[in-house]
């Protein structure tokens, strides 16, 4: 029997790259194996920011050029069958500012980004992947 699949919200900045809004940042490490590996399980993947207009379109390329699959962006589109609330529906939400994230900083950042090797461990922990 094969895992079950959930539903991961995943932020951007701080999260998916450094913080250097409005530009995209370099990619914090372990995100983009992670990432994969969460497709690769069957897992879907909600993009969830607060980038709007070319800001978003930048994101949402980020993950197109790394070969990462994005189920939707900024919404869960099944939850519109038994909701009108603006707040997406997720198992997991993944976020640099989201309480209880682990977090690690990088000299020379001023703000903390996600720690993808923790949260790998979480995930392997929690059986999602």
């Amino acid at each position: 029997m094969g895992k079950e699949s959930f539903i991961i919200a995943i932020d951007f900045d701080g999260t998916c790259v450094e913080h250097d809004y409005p530009a995209v940042g370099l990619d914090v490490e372990d995100a983009v194996e992670t990432l994969r590996a969460l497709n690769k399980a069957g897992h879907r993947l909600i993009l969830f920011t607060m980038r709007s207009g070319t800001k978003l379109d930048a994101a949402v390329e980020w993950f197109k050029r790394r070969n990462i699959e994005l189920w939707a962006v900024n919404e869960n589109p099944e939850q519109r069958e038994w909701t009108d609330s603006p707040k997406v529906h997720a198992h997991y939400y993944i976020d640099d500012s989201a309480l209880g994230c682990p977090i690690m900083f990088i000299d020379g950042v001023r703000r903390p980004v996600v720690n993808w090797r923790k949260v790998r461990e979480i995930l392997e922990y929690n059986r999602v992947l």
